[in-house]
């Protein structure tokens, strides 16, 4: 763990906060600047000041300075005009959570993958917890990894974590250095972010960097069918296990956790996890659980607690689903209203389809990510009755659609709602799923997902 004497937070957002403050209380002089200068970005620096940093907002030109390394908030981008003209100076960039991880006195289990991460992380934290562990969450999905380290110092009179179960995304691994987690899963890997990272080999080698520091002592688990990609890519000597679902004899190697027919089995042939009537009973959740399975077996819970299949089946029976993540909102006069605001891919809008019965009214549409929708053609004209479009992907959608799927321009988010609610009938699913980003028309795809909540509310 190196301390610093000079140290450049680029953005000031709770990343940012959580890292000046981690520096702080190590006597590191601290430069922090923003391009805003919002009145919660205000009250930030005017704390921050208050405790010794130097604050700069409403700049996009980096200070100049002898700065020894520069902290980057995840939303600012590897190639972003700030970020250059920093690593142009010679200034070594990292991320808050490389930072935040450098000061973790515990094992670390990292999780990434384009869909499904804040529930690997939940379901496997909550796993942990049952097999007797402290265990906290961080990263892309709770608190940021600098503020959990920094309750969890030594000296402060709390049990000592075993582990910190991290949500990592694709934005965190753009400039890691020497990230290295003990155990690292990728669940899977689909177009995503691609606005951001330019195409898809290029996300695809993001992602495998979760996996380049390892060593023969650590672990990856991740899904059979992109193990030989992602191994040639991450080329680090580490050992795998890998998850599956239904695996079919002699067309791949079987992997060593895989969901089959309501259950998570091994195949070593150990006890099965049954999953019958939890939400992971089916192949897209199952995947989840077969991958926690596999994390839990290389954070050593099978061989400390007898038997995985009880912590991890325990976990399963008591998970609450997270908010705006096939959120089921309930039911007006017969029709059924789920929340799927997180959906901003099409992957996970095709599997939210997949995992919904009945008739569904389809509202999607938001900010494009620069994918195509043809895709999901197929699963469209078996499910949907109707798609109600909203936002910029709007006509590209409505282009991408036509004649598989009836589609409506919906106009606001509330106005799709009350479309969709007009045509519905007692039985049908009106599902907000959009394979889209949400800042066209929203802050975020939680203030997405409430207003979808709103709408459903006024209508009752």
């Amino acid at each position: 763990m190196r301390h610093y004497q000079k140290a450049l937070v680029l953005g000031l957002a709770s990343s940012g906060e959580a890292a000046t403050r981690l520096l702080l209380a190590e006597g590191t002089q601290v430069v922090v600047m923003d391009r805003g200068d919002s009145a919660i970005l205000c009250r930030r620096a005017a704390a921050l000041q208050a405790l010794g940093a130097e604050v700069h907002l409403g700049v996009t030109v980096p200070p100049r300075g002898n700065f020894e390394i520069a902290i980057v908030s995840p939303g600012i981008a590897a190639s972003s005009d700030t970020v250059q003209s920093v690593m142009a100076r010679g200034i070594p960039v990292i991320t808050e959570l490389e930072l935040g991880w450098s000061r973790c006195a515990c094992r670390v289990l990292a999780i990434s993958g384009s869909n499904g991460k804040s529930t690997l992380v939940k379901l496997c934290a909550e796993a942990l917890a049952q097999a007797g562990r402290s265990v906290a969450i961080a990263g892309n999905y709770g608190p940021p990894v600098s503020a959990v380290v920094s309750e969890h110092r030594p000296c402060r009179r709390r049990r000592p974590l075993d582990w910190l179960v991290l949500e990592v995304s694709s934005f965190q691994l753009e400039t890691v250095q020497a990230f290295r987690p003990d155990v690292g899963v990728l669940l899977n890997v689909t177009p995503n972010h691609l606005d951001r990272h330019g195409d898809f080999q290029t996300y695809r080698q993001i992602k495998s960097r979760l996996f380049a520091r390892m060593t023969p002592a650590d672990t990856g688990v991740m899904d059979r069918n992109i193990l030989p990609e992602i191994r040639a890519l991450a080329g680090s000597p580490n050992r795998w296990i890998t998850a599956g679902v239904n695996p079919t004899p002699g067309v791949h190697p079987t992997p060593e956790f895989f969901y089959q027919s309501g259950a998570i089995h091994n195949s070593l042939g150990r006890e099965k996890v049954e999953l019958r009537g939890t939400q992971f009973d089916n192949e897209i959740m199952g995947l989840t659980a077969a991958a926690a399975a596999a994390a839990l077996a290389a954070c050593g819970v099978e061989g400390r607690c007898r038997r995985l299949g009880r912590c991890l089946a325990a976990a399963a029976r008591v998970f609450q689903p997270l908010p705006h993540r096939l959120q089921n909102v309930g039911a007006v006069r017969g029709i059924r209203f789920v929340n799927d605001s997180k959906a901003t891919n099409l992957a996970a809008m095709m599997a939210a389809l997949t995992m919904t019965r009945g008739p569904v009214r389809l509202i999607a549409g938001g900010l494009p990510k620069c994918e195509s929708y043809g895709p999901a053609r197929e699963l469209l004209a078996e499910k949907v009755v109707t798609v109600y479009l909203i936002g910029q992907a709007a006509e590209a959608m409505a282009t991408a659609w036509r004649g598989a799927v009836p589609c409506v321009m919906g106009g606001t988010l509330e106005q799709a709602v009350a479309k969709a609610w007009r045509e519905a009938k007692p039985g049908d699913t009106i599902l907000l799923s959009p394979a889209c980003a949400s800042f066209d028309q929203f802050r975020s795809f939680e203030e997405r997902g409430e207003c979808f909540i709103s709408a459903i509310r006024a209508l009752s």
